[in-house]
C-alpha cells in the first residue's frame, strides 16, 4: 500500500507538500522524503513526535540514538510507517534542525494501492515557497516576565533578596566558597 501525506510547515503562510511513500518504508525514509520535498540540505538533526488528534506532542522518535546506553533507544530506521500511522492514528509532528525549529504538521490523507511504474517516495504536489528562515518564535518581554516570574515575585520579600547581595557569605548556603 501507499501512504499519501500532507506535510504542512507550521507558519503564517500556506506552505505544504503532498508526499506518497510506501507503507513499509521507515520513518527515516520519510524524513529523507520531507528533506528533499522542502529543499533542505539534510545535514541537521530531526525527530518525529507522535501526537494525539489535537496535535499534542507525545513520544519522540529521533534520527540518531541519543540515549545513554547505545542501542537502547529506538530511532527512525527502526519503525516502518505502518507501525506508527494508520487509519486510526493519522497525525505526527516532524521537527527539522533544532536550532531553527522547522516544525511540520504531518497528516496521513489516504492509503491507496501501489501505482504501476510509480517511484516512491514521490512529491505529488508542492504549494508555497519556503522562507529563508523558520521565523522567530516571538515572545513579548512583558508577557514573559509576568508569566514566568510573576508567580514567584510575590513570594519574595526584601530579606530574601538581601541574602544575594553578600557574595562572601557562603556558609549560609551549606557549602564552602571553594567547594570544587
Amino acid at each position: 500500500m501507499v501512504y499519501k501525506f500532507r506535510v504542512i510547515l507550521d507558519s503564517e503562510e500556506d506552505i505544504f507538500r503532498d508526499i506518497a511513500i510506501l507503507e513499509d518504508d521507515t520513518l527515516e525514509d520519510f524524513h529523507n522524503a520531507i528533506v528533499n520535498a522542502f529543499d533542505f540540505d539534510g545535514t541537521e538533526l530531526a525527530s518525529f513526535y507522535t501526537c494525539d488528534d489535537q496535535w499534542n506532542q507525545e513520544d519522540e522518535i529521533s534520527l540518531f540514538d541519543t540515549g545513554d546506553v547505545p542501542g537502547e533507544q529506538k530511532i527512525m530506521s527502526d519503525y516502518s510507517l505502518s507501525e506508527i500511522l494508520n487509519t486510526n492514528n493519522t497525525k505526527i509532528i516532524y521537527v527539522y534542525d533544532f536550532l531553527n525549529m522547522w516544525t511540520f504538521l504531518v497528516e496521513l490523507a489516504a492509503i491507496e494501492d501501489v501505482a504501476a511504474a510509480e517511484i516512491y517516495p514521490n512529491t505529488l504536489f508542492s504549494h508555497g515557497i519556503m522562507p529563508l528562515d523558520a521565523g522567530d518564535k516571538s515572545f513579548e518581554a512583558d508577557d514573559m516576565h509576568n508569566d514566568i516570574y510573576g508567580e514567584f515575585e510575590d513570594d519574595l520579600d526584601e530579606d530574601d533578596l538581601d541574602m544575594f547581595d553578600d557574595n562572601e557569605n557562603f556558609e549560609d548556603f551549606g557549602f564552602e566558597e571553594n567547594w570544587n
